[in-house]
């Protein structure tokens, strides 16, 4: 039986959490080397890109809404987006996150603007929301 720390969700959910709290470092600890990071602005793969990106983005995730079948995890969430200078608030938006996760570690993170979206591409449905 798999440990319970490694099971997609949790994986998850400690993900928010560390992304929330800025430590990037536990972030990358989750995320596989050659984890696929898809965007509004596309794709690209690799630890190096996600920290780039955690370091620029200046973005926090609220989950409001899990959904979850095997490897795969959808969360509708609340982006908060921060200035790089003065970390004042400069934009906020309802948006939908799917991740795969194999083996423990985050192996695909996907940012859309719309939970639909989301869930479709990850292959969900509403029948899929947990808790």
């Amino acid at each position: 039986m798999q440990d319970a720390a490694l099971e997609p969700l949790h994986v998850v959910q400690a993900w928010h959490q560390a992304l929330n709290q800025r430590d990037f470092e536990r972030v990358l600890e989750m995320s596989d080397p050659a984890i696929e990071i898809v965007g509004p602005r596309g794709s690209g793969h690799g630890r190096e890109l996600l920290n780039d990106w955690l370091r620029h983005a200046r973005v926090s995730l609220l989950p409001l809404r899990t959904f979850s079948r095997g490897e795969t995890v959808v969360v509708a969430q609340r982006g908060t987006w921060h200035s790089l200078e003065t970390g004042d608030v400069i934009g906020e938006a309802d948006v939908a996150s799917y991740f795969l996760v194999h083996n423990g570690r985050i192996t695909r993170y996907a940012r859309f603007d719309t939970l639909e979206t989301a869930l479709s591409a990850a292959g969900l449905t509403e029948a899929d929301e947990v808790g």
